[in-house]
């Protein structure tokens, strides 16, 4: 049997029956292994232990979860700001430069798509809801595999490719998204109000992309798309 690419997957801590755990949904490893991948949880360290927690990988998926901190694209906070987790910020927005500096294929998915953004220089809208004239919902409350709205992908763009589609709808559970690009990073998919729904690297020779939807929840259904994306990561991997 080929042996599976190892892949980071970041995580969050939580307060469990009294004891702080490190904490990921079992929906990004189940789909990572399904495409063929050796997903390891990472647990949240410090900033000067990114680079070290990516040896041996040959890939890094950011997940979703808390609000990113505004403090790290020098903006205030906004009254309708979430929860937010300063010590995984700190781990994550290090594993971007990281996995940047070694081409690491990263696959960054909602929280993750902002934290890259970050990461790489740009900043973030921090309530949809209050911030976006026009907005559509995107902080749904249904099932987490119902797909509420359309996201259109750029035809040319490596997104389209992974996908298979250039049209899909998708489920949506966030109401921060990138507002200022970051350089080298282009927008490939929105939304129908025009809110990002996707990114790729355009600065050089590094596989990253980024979706504001949760596709790890969507592998099941009968659309193919989600899946495809997981495979296209996979194959960025050595898988």
């Amino acid at each position: 049997m080929t042996s599976r690419p190892a892949v980071a997957v970041s995580a969050t801590t939580e307060l469990i029956r009294g004891v702080l755990r490190v904490r990921g949904n079992a929906s990004y490893t189940d789909a990572l292994h399904s495409a063929g991948l050796r997903p390891y949880i990472l647990p949240v360290l410090t900033a000067a232990d990114a680079d070290a927690m990516l040896d041996g990988m040959q890939g890094l998926v950011l997940t979703g979860g808390e609000d990113v901190g505004p403090e790290h694209y020098d903006a205030v906070p906004h009254a309708a700001l979430g929860d937010m987790h300063a010590g995984r910020d700190a781990f994550e927005l290090a594993l971007v430069l990281a996995a940047r500096a070694r081409r690491l294929p990263t696959l960054a998915i909602c929280r993750g798509i902002q934290v890259a953004n970050v990461a790489l220089g740009g900043t973030l809208v921090q309530d949809i809801p209050s911030e976006w004239p026009g907005a559509i919902a995107h902080d749904g409350a249904g099932s987490r595999d119902a797909r509420v709205h359309d996201v259109n992908v750029h035809g040319a763009s490596t997104l389209a490719d992974a996908l298979g589609a250039t049209r899909l709808s998708v489920n949506s559970f966030h109401h921060q998204s990138i507002a200022t690009l970051a350089p080298g990073l282009a927008a490939v998919a929105h939304a129908p109000d025009g809110v990002i729904e996707g990114v790729q690297w355009t600065g050089g020779v590094w596989w990253m992309l980024g979706v504001q939807w949760h596709p790890e929840e969507l592998t099941g259904t009968s659309e193919a798309w989600d899946r495809n994306l997981f495979r296209a990561f996979a194959s960025a991997c050595g898988g």
